[in-house]
């Protein structure tokens, strides 16, 4: 029989038990990538089904998970969506990050921005300006929409089958420019594009005036985790000019992967 060591207690025990559940069922979730049902959890962490409410309902109350639109189903929270975004953020790995950024548009000549996705909108990790009097301002923490920006749709086109097929349904749409892909079959071929490119193009279709190209930044699984993107006006730069630099940005997402 197992013994604990001088100090330990029974609460301690349990304490940590339920903090290590937790942090399970949390770690499911965010890689996942999607909602799950409360029996799903308790079946993919070989939990009791009443263990995992427990769980599911402290950490809704905490802000680390919220409910699907059917309320059986959780996703992660805005909690663990900001203790994502301060890590991704944090320290040294940011500062190199940064300079990847910098190097990249030095080269390119143009803003460059390295993207995540957030729920179903874009979030602006990070971002370097080029130096041009006409250039479009988004800070970081900053947020766009998923099916008129070249990392958005780069995002859609990398989830999965279901997933997509939900999000697409239930974003509206809207036509942001005249450029928008506003119908969802025009939209899931976009996205199949996409995959067979490997990279994404926003074709004026957020901001008239405006192109951008972008591709993914793989984790060590081989999961689209963020988004290295050029943007540019078009009086400077032609889509088909942002297209002859994926060279370049491909190197540059290549080794922002070592840095996630």
């Amino acid at each position: 029989m197992p013994t604990r060591s001088a100090g330990t207690t029974e609460d301690d025990a349990a304490s940590s038990s339920s903090a290590e559940r937790s942090l399970r069922l949390l770690a499911l979730l965010a890689h996942e990538g999607r909602a799950l049902s409360l029996a799903d959890l308790a079946a993919r962490l070989q939990l009791p089904k009443g263990t995992a409410h427990r769980i599911c309902a402290q950490l809704l109350a905490a802000g680390f998970l919220a409910r699907d639109v059917d309320e059986r189903w959780f996703s992660v929270g805005p909690a663990l969506r900001r203790l994502a975004l301060d890590t991704l953020n944090h320290g040294v790995e940011r500062g190199l990050r940064h300079e990847v950024l910098a190097e990249l548009v030095a080269k390119v000549g143009e803003t460059c921005n390295f993207t995540t996705l957030d729920g179903t909108s874009v979030l602006y990790l990070d971002r370097v300006e080029a130096e041009w009097p006409l250039r479009l301002t988004l800070d970081v923490g900053s947020h766009v929409p998923l099916h008129c920006t070249a990392s958005g749709k780069l995002f859609l086109a990398h989830m999965q089958a279901d997933e997509r097929d939900h999000v697409i349904a239930n974003l509206g749409l809207p036509g942001m420019t005249r450029n928008t892909i506003t119908t969802a079959a025009a939209l899931h071929a976009e996205c199949a594009q996409i995959v067979k490119d490997g990279h994404s193009c926003d074709r004026e279709e957020f901001i008239a005036g405006l192109i951008a190209v972008a591709v993914p930044v793989r984790d060590a699984r081989g999961t689209v985790r963020a988004a290295l993107a050029v943007h540019a006006p078009v009086a400077r730069m032609t889509l088909g000019d942002a297209v002859g630099q994926l060279s370049a940005l491909r190197r540059a997402a290549h080794r922002l992967e070592g840095l996630l």
